[in-house]
C-alpha cells in the first residue's frame, strides 16, 4: 500500500512549551513569596492585593493549571501526533485551545488577587471563568478525539488511554463541583452546602490531583521514558492493570481529606479503604516506569534527562505510598491540618510533576530545533539544585507537621493543655519555615537555569515547524477479530474505550455523593442552627474574599485536645446554611469554629477583633498574620444584600418571604450596635465599614451550639 505523506504540527508544541516555562517561573516565584510571607509578615506589603490569603491560591493555580497544565498540553500535542501517525485534527482548534488556556490563566491571576474566589481549594475561580474553562476543555477534547479517529495506526497506545481518561474525568469533576448560582457578574454561591459541599469539593479536589496531576503525566511517562531510554515499556499487561485499576479506584478516595470531620462515617470509611487499595495500581505504574530503564542504568548516570525521569517516577511512587498511609485514621489524626500534608503535596508537585516536565522539555525541544541541548552540565546542575530543593523543602515541613501535632495534643500531669497558646506552637516551627523557603529558592534557581539552557539551545538550532512524516492509511476493521484479546479490541475502538472509562470513573462518585443527598439521616438538622443575618452573611463573604480559610479551619474534631482547646466538636447540622463550607485543610492559625462563643477564656470582644485585624503584631509581636487596614475604610456593599438573600432562598436557606427587601434594615441595625460597642471601647468607626461585617461574622461562629472552651489561644 502506498505511503501517505503528512506533517506534524510542531508550532503548537513550541507554544505550549514556552508557556510552560513562563508560568513555571511565575508560579514558583509566587510560591517563594508566600513561603517568605510566613517568615516575614512585612512581605504582605500591607496591601489589599498581596496578602497571603490572596496570593496563596494564585500560587496553587499558577503551578497546577498554568505550569503543569501547559506541560501536559506540550507533551500531549507532541506525543499524540507521533503515536497516531497523524497531524492534529484541527490547527484552528489547537490555537483556540492555546490562547484560550492562556486567557484563563491571566483572568485567574487578576481575579484571585482582586478577591474573587469561591473559597474552594483548587476550584477558586468564579463562574464566568468556570464556563470558559469548560469551553476550552471541550475544544481540547474535540481536537484530541478527532485526531484519534483519523489516526493511521490500528491500536491506541497506553499513553493515549491516560489522555482519554484525563479528558473525560476532568470534565465531569469540573462541571459537578462548579454548579453554582451567580448573584453578580463575578460572584456566586455553590448549590451544595456544608458537609455535602465538603464531600463534593474533595471528590473534586483529590481527583483533580488524580486526573490532572497524575493520569496525564502517567501518559507522558509511558511515552517519553521509553523514547529517552530507547527501550519498550517493560510490561504491556501491567500497563492494562495499572490503567483500569487506577481510574476505577482513585475516584473513591476523596473522603480521606475529611477524616474525623462531620462527614458521615460510612463515607470516611470508603475513602480510607479505596485509598489503601490505590497503592497496588500506583506502584504498578512506578514499577513499569522504572523497569523500562532496565539495562540502561549506566546511561542514567550520564544523561540528565533520564535522571529527571528516574527521580520523577520515584517521587510518584513515594507520594502514592504516603497518600494511602495518610488516609489511615490513626495517621491522619496526626497529619491533618499540619505542615506534614504540605510537605507530602510538594513531593508530588515538585518531584513527580516538576521533574517529569523538566526532563520532557530537555528531551523534546532540542529535537524540534534539530540540535543538541546547549549544556548537559547546566542540566545536571539544575537536577541537583532541584533535588536538594525538594529535600530542603519537604523534610522540614514533615518535621514541622510532627512538631505541631505533638504540641497540639500534649497535656500536663494535671490534665490541662501543655501548650494552650496556639502562637507558641507557630513560633516553635519557624526554623522549619526558614529551611522550606531555602529549599524553594534552590528549586526556583534550577527553574531559571532550565530557561537559560533552553534559550541558548533554541538559538543554536533551526526550528522545524512542519515536521514531515509518512505512514500507511488505517485499514478499518469491524468486530472482534479471531484470537484478539478484549483489550486489543478496545484499543481499536476508542469511542467504546472512552465510554467504558466514563463508566469506571462514575461509579465511585455516584455511590459516595448521591446517598448524602437522598438519605436525610446523613445530615441531621439542629433546631438551634439559624441562617446568617444579612450583616453576618456580608462578613462571611469578606472572610472568603480575603482568603482567611487558607490559614484557619472551622472544624473541631472529636479529640480531647481539640475540644479542650476550642470547644464542643463540630456537628454535621451546624453547616447546613454554609455556601460554601469552611472546613479548610490547614491550620496556620487556630480553628475558628467556636470563635464567637461568649463563655470561657477563649471569648474575645469586638474591640479585640478590630485591633487584631488592623494590626495583629500590636496584639502579639510574634504573630505572622497580615494586616487588613483597608477593611476599616472600605464600605459594605449593601446594594448586593437583596441579591444574596434571594440566591440563598433559592438554595433552600429559610429566610422569610420578601426578606430581601427588609434585609438591609436589619443589617444597619446590627452594624450600628457593633459600632456603638466599639465606640464605647474607644474605637470610632462608621457602621458601614467592612470590618464591622467581618467582626459580626466572627462573633457568630459557634454560637448556634452550646460550648464552654477552657483554654487560651
Amino acid at each position: 500500500m502506498e505511503l501517505q505523506k503528512f506533517y506534524y504540527d510542531n508550532k503548537i508544541v513550541r507554544m505550549f512549551a514556552y508557556a510552560t516555562m513562563l508560568w513555571g517561573v511565575v508560579g514558583m516565584l509566587v510560591g517563594l513569596l508566600i513561603a517568605c510571607q510566613i517568615i516575614f509578615p512585612m512581605l504582605n506589603f500591607g496591601l489589599e492585593f498581596t496578602t497571603f490569603g490572596r496570593v496563596r491560591p494564585l500560587h496553587t493555580n499558577a503551578v497546577i493549571f498554568a505550569f503543569v497544565g501547559n506541560g501536559i498540553f506540550t507533551g500531549v500535542y507532541y506525543s499524540l501526533q507521533r503515536l497516531l501517525k497523524a497531524r492534529m485534527f484541527s490547527d484552528v482548534l489547537s490555537r483556540i485551545h492555546f490562547w484560550g488556556w492562556q486567557l484563563i490563566i491571566v483572568l485567574a491571576a487578576v481575579t484571585l488577587l482582586a478577591g474573587f474566589t469561591t473559597g474552594k481549594e483548587y476550584a477558586e475561580l468564579e463562574w464566568p471563568i468556570d464556563i470558559l474553562i469548560a469551553g476550552i476543555w471541550v475544544v481540547f477534547g474535540w481536537n484530541m478525539m478527532g485526531t484519534i479517529l483519523k489516526r493511521r495506526v490500528k491500536h491506541i497506545y497506553v499513553a493515549i488511554w491516560f489522555y482519554i481518561a484525563t479528558f473525560v474525568t476532568v470534565a465531569v469533576l469540573h462541571i459537578v463541583n462548579s454548579l453554582e448560582i451567580p448573584w453578580s457578574i463575578m460572584k456566586s454561591y455553590p448549590i451544595f452546602a456544608g458537609v455535602q459541599d465538603a464531600l463534593v469539593q474533595w471528590w473534586y479536589g483529590h481527583n483533580a490531583v488524580a486526573f490532572f496531576l497524575t493520569t496525564p503525566y502517567l501518559g507522558l511517562m509511558y511515552y517519553f521514558i521509553p523514547k529517552a531510554a530507547n527501550r519498550p515499556v517493560y510490561s504491556y499487561k501491567l500497563s492494562i492493570i495499572h490503567f483500569w485499576a487506577l481510574i476505577f479506584l482513585y475516584i473513591w478516595a476523596g473522603p480521606h481529606h475529611l477524616l474525623y470531620t462531620s462527614l458521615p462515617d460510612w463515607a470516611q470509611a470508603l475513602g480510607t479503604v479505596f485509598s489503601v487499595m490505590l497503592i497496588a495500581p500506583s506502584w504498578g505504574g512506578m514499577i513499569n516506569g522504572l523497569l523500562t530503564l532496565r539495562g540502561v542504568w549506566d546511561k542514567v548516570r550520564e544523561e540528565p534527562v533520564l535522571k529527571f525521569f528516574v527521580v520523577a517516577v520515584t517521587a510518584y511512587g513515594m507520594s502514592t505510598f504516603e497518600g494511602p498511609m495518610l488516609s489511615l485514621k490513626n495517621i491522619n489524626a496526626i497529619s491533618h491540618y499540619t505542615n506534614w500534608t504540605v510537605g507530602h503535596a510538594h513531593i508530588g508537585a515538585l518531584g513527580w510533576n516538576g521533574f517529569l516536565t523538566f526532563g520532557m522539555l530537555y528531551w523534546l525541544l532540542p529535537r524540534m530545533f534539530k540540535t543538541k541541548l546547549f549544556s548537559n552540565k547546566l542540566a545536571n546542575v539544575h537536577f541537583w539544585l532541584g533535588t536538594l530543593g525538594i529535600l530542603f523543602y519537604s523534610i522540614p515541613l514533615y518535621w514541622a507537621g510532627w512538631t505541631e501535632a505533638s504540641m497540639w495534643k500534649q497535656f500536663t500531669a494535671e490534665g490541662v493543655l501543655k501548650y494552650p497558646n496556639f502562637l507558641e506552637i507557630v513560633t516553635q516551627i519557624m526554623p522549619m519555615h526558614y529551611m522550606r523557603a531555602f529549599g524553594g529558592l534552590l528549586y526556583f534557581s534550577g527553574m531559571l537555569l532550565l530557561v537559560y539552557n533552553i534559550m541558548k539551545t533554541v538559538k543554536t538550532g533551526s526550528f522545524v515547524a512542519e515536521e514531515p512524516a509518512e505512514a500507511q492509511a488505517l485499514q478499518k476493521e469491524g468486530g472482534r477479530l479471531v484470537g484478539e484479546g478484549w483489550h486489543r479490541f478496545l484499543e481499536r475502538k476508542p469511542i467504546r474505550f472512552m465510554i467504558l472509562a466514563i463508566v469506571a470513573i462514575l461509579i465511585g462518585g455516584l455511590v459516595e455523593i448521591v446517598p448524602t443527598y437522598l438519605i436525610k439521616s446523613n445530615i441531621p438538622t439542629i433546631s438551634s442552627v439559624k441562617p446568617y443575618t444579612p450583616l453576618e452573611l456580608q462578613g462571611r463573604d469578606i472572610y472568603i474574599k480575603e482568603g482567611c480559610y487558607n490559614c484557619h479551619s472551622q472544624m473541631i474534631r472529636p479529640f480531647r485536645s481539640e475540644t479542650e482547646r476550642y470547644g464542643e466538636y463540630s456537628k454535621p447540622g451546624e453547616f447546613v446554611y454554609d455556601h460554601p463550607f469552611q472546613f479548610a485543610s490547614k491550620r496556620t492559625g487556630p480553628d475558628l469554629a467556636r470563635e464567637g462563643v461568649k463563655t470561657g477564656k477563649l471569648y474575645k470582644p469586638d474591640a479585640w477583633h478590630y485591633n487584631h485585624l488592623m494590626n495583629p503584631q500590636s496584639m502579639n509581636v510574634q504573630s505572622i498574620m497580615p494586616k487588613y487596614p483597608w477593611l476599616a475604610s472600605k464600605e459594605i456593599d449593601i446594594a448586593s444584600t437583596p441579591k444574596k438573600i434571594r440566591v440563598m432562598q433559592y438554595l433552600g436557606v429559610p429566610y422569610p418571604e420578601g426578606y430581601d427587601q427588609k434585609a438591609n434594615d436589619d443589617l444597619k441595625a446590627q452594624a450600628e450596635g457593633i459600632a456603638a460597642g466599639l465606640k464605647a471601647s474607644g474605637i470610632d468607626i462608621a457602621a458601614n465599614k467592612q470590618i464591622i461585617a467581618l467582626i459580626a461574622y466572627l462573633q457568630r461562629l459557634g454560637t448556634d451550639i452550646s460550648a464552654s472552651p477552657t483554654a487560651q489561644k
